[in-house]
């Protein structure tokens, strides 16, 4: 819940700085100096593409959370029973023997979305953030075709 809840203060936070910024933006178009007009509608791109890449994030976050609530009401979740150093990082040997299950499944049932997103678990668990992702919108987007 502190991942949501972090989100949601950025999110309020972006859109204080996105209506400042915005604001700038129109005094410069305001002045009627071409370079200021040019400046000033630069920076209203600013604001507009940052609104696109944070409601992206929050999508990904609320689709993510929507299938993990499926997955633990039918019991498939996978339980991170994985060794872990000291440190707290999972031991990379018993990570790359989950990763190979994983992605066995992942070959035998390329539609099923539950299998994408616990390998995309186990990717995430293991610190490889940017798979973790991937392969988290390939569960996205298998679930969409499933539904649809």
């Amino acid at each position: 819940m502190r991942a949501k809840s972090a989100a949601i203060v950025l999110a309020v936070v972006f859109v204080a700085y996105a209506v400042l910024l915005g604001w700038r933006g129109v005094l410069l178009i305001g002045t009627g100096d071409p370079v200021a007009v040019g400046l000033g509608v630069a920076v209203l791109v600013i604001p507009v593409l940052g609104a696109y890449l944070v409601w992206r994030e929050l999508r990904f976050g609320s689709q993510t959370e929507g299938l993990a609530r499926e997955l633990e009401a039918t019991g498939g979740l996978p339980v991170d029973d994985l060794p872990r150093r000291p440190s707290g990082r999972i031991d990379r040997a018993a990570a790359d023997a989950a990763f190979e299950q994983y992605r066995t499944e992942a070959e035998a049932s390329p539609g099923d979305w539950r299998v994408w997103f616990r390998l995309s678990t186990a990717y995430d668990a293991a610190g490889d953030r940017k798979r973790a992702r991937a392969t988290m919108r390939q569960a996205i987007a298998r679930h969409a075709a499933d539904a649809g």
